[in-house]
């Protein structure tokens, strides 16, 4: 008998429900599921933490939209999936979100080099099923979106890092760029710099920080 322990995360009950359902109704003979639920960056970070002591997950699924945590750190799915990976290097890491925006695949990829990638829209049971199936035996799985983007991968090396997805965060919590480097360990220049790029990179005319923020939410980065 094959004993899966399974992390889901997302913040809409009804969907971790449906992924419930259909595992446990498509799951092989030989295999036991035993699910855990988080709909939030602090638990999450908790079942994460306790779980890499003594019997770590073995698949954990993670949307990209959460409530972050209350001191800051951890703001995303992205966050809770490196942290899986730090803390449980042999954990399979599933990334669900509704973005399928190109900016937001290439991004996840290159940090987090995910077991399976699902865009939401893409996915039927079936899909879910045998993605699951295939992320347990030979990674990775990428449902239709993400393998025609992996494709076509533009060459252009369009990449907001860690730091930079930081910056957006902290400028849309409303915190001046003059004050940036009380929550980043860089300079004042350095984060100007950064934030530059970040125009260009999204192709912001009028130079102000609530077009970046407008257009970072709306290419799915915050």
């Amino acid at each position: 008998m094959e004993h899966i322990k399974i992390l889901m995360v997302d913040d809409h009950p009804i969907i971790i429900e449906g992924y419930q359902n259909v595992l446990m109704a498509t799951k092989k003979d030989d295999q036991t599921l035993y699910i855990d639920t988080a709909n939030n960056c602090d638990t999450a970070v908790a079942m994460i933490e306790r779980q890499s002591k003594k019997y770590p997950y073995d698949v954990c699924f993670f949307d990209i939209s959460l409530p972050g945590s209350e001191d800051g750190r951890y703001t995303s799915g992205e966050d809770l999936a490196l942290l899986a990976k730090r803390l449980m290097p042999r954990a399979k890491i599933v990334i669900l979100t509704m973005f399928n925006e190109t900016f937001r695949i290439h991004n996840i990829i290159k940090e987090i080099d995910p077991d399976g990638f699902l865009i939401k829209s893409d996915l039927t049971s079936m899909e879910l099923a045998d993605g699951f199936q295939q992320i347990l035996k030979s990674p990775p799985y990428y449902s239709s979106t993400v393998s025609n983007y992996t494709k076509k991968r533009i060459s252009s090396d369009i990449y907001v890092d860690d730091i930079n997805r930081k910056i957006l965060h902290l400028l849309s919590q409303g915190i001046k760029t003059k004050s940036l480097n009380e929550y980043i360990d860089m300079s004042t220049s350095a984060i100007e710099k950064r934030k530059k790029q970040l125009k260009i990179l999204f192709s912001i005319d009028d130079g102000k920080d609530e077009s970046l923020l407008k257009e970072a939410r709306e290419k799915g980065y915050l």
